[in-house]
């Protein structure tokens, strides 16, 4: 899938600089360009990828200390900049944009779905929210903010891809050292994805490209994705096992959002050397997908990689019915009482919003 990258925020901004990286190193030539937009300026410097400091006028490029309104705000201000800045990035050829952010702190939890909304009325593609949730420990403010600006971003995306931050953090680890793992992480089974039907190492018995991607997503308003990898034997007969139970793993253990097993619809990949994906795996590990999801519509194949390893990639789409998030709205809600305005995510009861915008 050819895809642009907007990345809103510090969160926002490492994440995409991580994706480009790995789509760089693997060859995968998926991601046609990107960009980092902040109000932060000390959080642009170490980029490596084309920047935009924005609301200079306001807060002078010191950021929004953690207060997303005045975020939103911001980026709805210099909107039409930010879209100047994509010129040449999103092209004819794009077949997406993913918005990067982390939905707890100020810029990119307030400007994420304000450039969402206007991205998707200049552009007739999908615009997708990659959004990271706070963990249950970075605080009350983190769980307020990030539930406001889910609920808002849901309503302005075509699909919000969601990483939950508490998936992959090691008991012990600094904070600096396991966002830095998670991106890693995040890039890896991200880049995977969108490097469907681009760059390959031979030919795919049944090919995986960006409209199977794209169909998977239009069901449903909030996604995860999944990933698990095992070594394979030269016999592809003797990988049927491997490839079922590595399914199983991605399902399982293995999600962005830990949890989550049920949706509306769900994409199979598995990627691996031609010779050793077995097509009877393949389609086993589709119908237990199927099976376990709950979902009509599982797509499914494989994805050629010149690897001794056979992995399984699983998007879910649809997956509001998550206990995990269930459980981070709790968090969202109880962290709001503490705010004398009202519950920013009292509207997740209802067909009503109370918005950022």
């Amino acid at each position: 899938m050819k895809a642009a990258l907007v990345g809103v925020g510090q969160a926002g901004g490492k994440l995409t600089q991580a994706l480009v990286r790995n789509d760089r190193e693997n060859g995968y030539g998926a991601v046609q360009g990107a960009l980092a937009v902040n109000t932060a300026r000390q959080d642009l410097t170490p980029l490596d990828i084309p920047t935009l400091l924005i609301g200079q006028d306001v807060v002078s490029g010191d950021g929004v200390g953690g207060e997303n309104e005045l975020g939103a705000e911001l980026m709805q201000e210099d909107t039409p900049e930010v879209v100047n800045a994509l010129d040449g990035t999103i092209t004819s050829r794009t077949e997406a944009v993913f918005v990067v952010a982390g939905l707890g702190g100020g810029t990119g939890s307030g400007g994420a779905p304000v450039l969402v909304r206007e991205l998707k009325r200049v552009y007739d593609i999908p615009v997708y929210c990659l959004g990271v949730l706070p963990g249950r420990n970075e605080g009350a403010l983190y769980q307020a903010n990030a539930g406001r600006s889910l609920k808002t971003v849901v309503r302005e995306a075509d699909n919000t891809l969601l990483v939950d931050n508490d998936a992959w953090h090691a008991s012990g680890e600094s904070v600096t050292d396991a966002y830095a793992a998670i991106n890693q992480t995040v890039a890896h089974r991200i880049g995977l994805l969108l490097a469907a039907g681009e760059a390959t190492n031979g030919v795919a018995e049944s090919v995986v490209d960006s409209s199977e991607i794209i169909n998977t997503l239009r069901n449903g308003s909030m996604a995860a994705i999944g990933y698990a990898s095992a070594d394979a034997s030269p016999d592809p007969e003797e990988n049927i096992n491997v490839v079922t139970s590595t399914a199983r793993k991605s399902l399982l253990t293995g999600m962005s959002v830990p949890e989550t097993t049920e949706s509306d619809a769900a994409l199979v990949v598995v990627a691996g050397h031609p010779d050793r994906i077995p097509r009877k795996g393949v389609e086993r590990a589709r119908r237990w997908i199927e099976d376990e999801t709950g979902s009509t519509q599982v797509r499914g194949g494989d994805y050629p990689l010149d690897s001794d390893q056979l992995a399984v990639l699983v998007l879910l789409s649809g997956i509001t019915r998550s206990d995990r998030i269930e459980s981070f709205l709790d968090r969202a809600r109880e962290a709001a009482k503490t705010d004398p305005e009202p519950d920013p995510t009292e509207a997740f009861q209802n067909d009503e919003l109370d918005g950022l915008f």
